[in-house]
């Protein structure tokens, strides 16, 4: 009994100790928080939720919102929301975690959600520009994805390495250079940063070969790669200067804050000088980061928390020369906003820009465009996706004066890790389709289809086995295309491409005629009784013209056949004649007289029913001749139908070798 009292008397005592000590460990992580190290900070409130019981309902609020601020900021969104689910059930104090979980709902791409959460909110804030911004964005982006895609957009697999990459950088004059900032280097003994969770960054190289192709990329072994951590770059255009950001830090201590600062390098050859610690500012408490440098030199934009702002970080610039800098001017609150602005970088051409959470976006860091306007206010436009997406977007760097270049982004990765992508204009897709068949209708599998144009393209494509086809072309072009199989005669079609920015479809249909085998030609008349070629024949003569152009290497035989109706001598004369009307014609159009033959067969020749004809006339037999003893069976309007299949017109290759050798 005395043991049990004893034991009865000490839990009292055990659960003080641990609500100490559970104390002690959230002050620990507020500590860490402090100080920026949020990667640190996110393990010691996880550490002290699990020392909480149910009931201690307000430090659980505290600890579950601070542990999602962390992951907001080190970019680990879906664990954010959880995080500020859980400070909203045990009734976290302070509003803000209404607006914090809206933005990272926004963030994950749950835009109605993210709505109602920005509505809960602004009840208490209703100014609120950051509400505000997310609000009207969250009732547009279903319109705003309606937007025509402007670029393609593709993930840079030659250029990214393991862990995160970011900020790339293509230098000038050549463009054919890139520095970008990757954590992929994992020095001797190193542990991750307490701020990210990740190695600190260094900044990597990759350069084009001969064939324009990225090759590996390389770390750089030089000064501006230090036991710190390396950020965002800008080169002078000249090519020769860089200023990049370092972030001093004293990784295995909570007692000293980190120091963001801008450095510059220069070139020499392949070689980068020592960094040199620019001073754009005395107050060593302040950030200055993400330096970016106009085209022309004169001033240093960068990013920082000086006061003054307009909440977060903001975008500054000052004048500069050499390592000297004017003040500090803000640029405005057409640029920052109540969110943060980073990375700034420019054009060749001037126009400014960077990323913002601030602005109304799709989530995260979007890119936002900055044009200068005469009053020295900005005009900023979304760049809109698929640049943007519902993650963090940003560190653009263009190819030149070319529309095409390279951004870091987080999309599409469950580990937060950014990523470098790829953008070039959108072409508009243009193709060309069709069916390549015979002329009687049967598909011709694996035809062959040689593509030329006048811009040097002249390339072969095959048509599937069900005779079809299809080819992405060029737009504004003019295009010769010739379709062939063996055993069949070639046949080519023309036609011109819009010069415009639409996805437009083309058909081009293939029919082929078979190689020594007859060939009816339809719709050739000619005037009752006679060898008058009427002008209703032109189309069809047209195009035995343009087979025998297509072809310059055959003979062909013209023919004519009459019905059974009159005398022999009479219907041989008479189709004789036709068919030489024919052949005179097709001579009158250039067509060598050499290659062609004519010949009136009159009624010797009646036709054999085949299974397309008695498909059409299903009173006709296949296999069956349409001579006067089977049309004498028939009745009397279908006799007149046989006469009339009797009286055509054909052709059919007599050799394929003229003037050839």
């Amino acid at each position: 009994m005395r043991l049990r009292m004893y034991l009865l008397a000490l839990i009292p005592t055990c659960c003080l100790l641990y609500a100490c000590k559970s104390e002690m460990v959230i002050r620990k992580a507020d500590k860490l928080y402090g100080y920026g190290e949020y990667y640190a900070a996110a393990l010691q409130y996880g550490k002290s939720y699990r020392m909480l019981s149910s009931s201690e309902k307000a430090p659980r609020a505290h600890v579950s919102f601070y542990r999602g601020e962390c992951y907001r900021r080190i970019n680990q969104p879906l664990k954010a929301e959880n995080e500020y689910r859980k400070s909203i059930r045990y009734i976290y104090p302070n509003d803000t975690v209404f607006l914090r979980l809206a933005q990272t709902l926004h963030k994950n791409g749950k835009y109605t959600e993210a709505a109602t959460q920005y509505e809960t909110f602004l009840k208490n804030h209703p100014d609120d520009s950051l509400a505000l911004n997310g609000l009207y964005a969250c009732h547009r982006i279903e319109q705003w994805f309606k937007t025509p895609v402007h670029y393609q957009v593709k993930k840079a697999t030659e250029l990214n390495l393991r862990k995160g990459n970011f900020s790339p950088v293509l230098i000038p004059t050549e463009y054919n250079t890139l520095i970008f900032t990757s954590s992929a280097k994992v020095k001797k003994d190193q542990k991750p940063s307490k701020i990210t969770g990740q190695p600190d960054d260094d900044f990597w190289m990759a350069q084009k070969d001969v064939n324009g192709k990225w090759g590996k990329p390389a770390y750089i072994d030089a000064e501006i790669n230090s036991e710190f951590d390396e950020g965002a770059a800008t080169v002078s255009s000249d090519g020769r200067t860089m200023y990049f950001t370092r972030c001093i830090t004293k990784s295995d201590s909570i007692e000293t804050s980190s120091r963001v600062e801008i450095f510059k390098s220069v070139r020499s050859g392949s070689e980068w000088s020592a960094p040199e610690k620019l001073t754009v500012y005395r107050d060593s408490t302040v950030l200055f980061a993400h330096p970016a440098v106009s085209p022309d030199g004169l001033y240093l934009y960068f990013v920082s928390d000086l006061k003054g702002g307009y909440g977060g970080k903001d975008i500054w610039r000052c004048e500069m020369s050499q390592n000297k800098f004017g003040p500090p001017e803000n640029l405005g609150p057409s640029i920052n906003t109540a969110g943060d602005e980073l990375f700034p970088s420019f054009r060749e051409n001037g126009d400014l820009y960077f990323s913002s959470d601030g602005h109304p976006g799709f989530g995260g860091l979007d890119i936002f465009k900055a044009t200068k306007n005469a009053d020295s206010t900005y005009t900023v436009e979304n760049m809109m996706p698929p640049i943007n997406s519902s993650a963090d977007d940003f560190g653009i760097t263009f190819d030149g004066k070319e529309d095409r270049g390279y951004f870091s982004s987080n999309r599409k990765d469950p580990r937060g890790w950014d990523q470098i992508w790829s953008f070039e204009v959108a072409k508009p897709q243009i193709i060309i389709q069709g069916t390549v068949r015979d002329r009687y209708g049967d598909v011709i599998p694996d035809a062959s289809i040689r593509i030329v144009n006048d811009k040097g393209l002249n390339t072969k494509i095959r048509s599937d086995k069900d005779g079809t086809y299809h080819y992405l072309i060029e737009k504004g072009a003019d295009y010769v295309m010739l379709g062939s199989a063996r055993a069949y005669l070639n046949y080519s079609n023309r036609f011109s491409t819009a010069d415009n920015d639409r996805d437009t479809t083309y058909a081009a249909d293939f029919i082929l005629t078979p190689l020594y085998r007859p060939v009816r030609i339809d719709n050739i008349f000619f005037e009752f009784d006679k060898a008058t070629l009427m002008p209703e024949s032109q189309p069809a003569l047209n195009e035995l013209q343009k087979l025998l152009l297509d072809n310059p290497h055959i003979v062909v035989e013209i023919s004519a056949h009459t019905d059974r109706i009159g005398t022999v001598e009479y219907n041989n004369d008479l189709s004789q004649r036709r068919a030489k009307a024919v052949v005179d014609y097709l001579e009158q159009q250039g067509i060598d007289k050499e290659r062609m033959v004519a010949k009136g067969y009159g009624k010797s020749q009646p036709v054999k029913v085949d299974n397309r004809l008695e498909q059409q006339y299903p009173f006709l037999r296949e296999d069956m001749y349409l001579d006067e003893n089977y049309i004498s069976t028939l009745a009397p309007q279908q006799q007149g139908i046989a006469d009339q299949i009797n009286r055509r017109s054909e052709f059919k290759v007599l050799k394929t070798t003229y003037k050839l050798f």
